[in-house]
């Protein structure tokens, strides 16, 4: 079986300055992102051992089950929040994202401001998330804690908005509404626009 990898940015580590610091941007890829992708492959290494010596307890399997959902849903954040973000970004989405979006929130202001809430008011680390719920057949905004999803277990993500400290902090410091604000500058709705019709395409 193939192990997951740290994927490549898009763009170089000075190319998102309108949002975040070289040094920032640099951190998050190659240190916190590499972390969640050699904790996962860590883990499901763990998981193999311990089905071979037959040693899969309850407690054990639970400890290790929570820990690879931490860290591979932190790889799939992180992968996602990097091709959601472009050099040549910003301004609003057009087309069939933009008709869904004024649909399911009644505006693009209102879509904006129910998402920059959910980033903004994240209880200690997660994200605020756009994302299509197949189910309903319509756009949803999530608030994920840590790296858990907090209300669709069945949700595609389409655009990932980072609060964890660490994504601002060195920037920023304690003042999470500049940084979200600034991340709308760098959206790349291009890359949002394809997601979402892929995940109405799927579902």
């Amino acid at each position: 079986m193939g192990q997951y990898t740290l994927p490549d940015l898009p763009y170089d580590y000075s190319a998102l300055e309108r949002a975040m610091t070289g040094e920032i941007l640099e951190l998050h890829h190659s240190k916190h992102h590499a972390a969640y992708v050699k904790g996962a492959n860590d883990t499901l290494e763990q998981l193999a051992e311990a089905r071979d010596k037959d040693l899969l307890t309850p407690a054990g399997l639970v400890g290790l089950e929570k820990t690879l959902a931490f860290n591979l849903s932190g790889h799939v954040l992180h992968s996602l929040f990097w091709n959601n973000l472009s050099p040549d970004g910003g301004d609003r989405p057009d087309g069939v994202l933009a008709d869904a979006i004024t649909e399911n929130f009644g505006s693009f202001e209102a879509f904006r401001k129910q998402l920059t809430t959910a980033t903004t008011a994240v209880q200690g680390s997660g994200w605020g998330v756009l994302c299509w719920e197949p189910l309903g057949r319509r756009l949803l905004v999530e608030q994920v804690y840590d790296h858990h999803g907090n209300v669709g277990q069945g949700t595609t993500p389409l655009l990932a908005f980072d609060a964890w400290e660490h994504a601002y902090y060195l920037q920023y410091r304690n003042v999470r509404p500049d940084y979200v604000t600034k991340l709308w500058d760098v959206v790349n709705w291009t890359d949002v626009a394809a997601r979402y019709s892929k995940a109405v395409a799927q579902a």
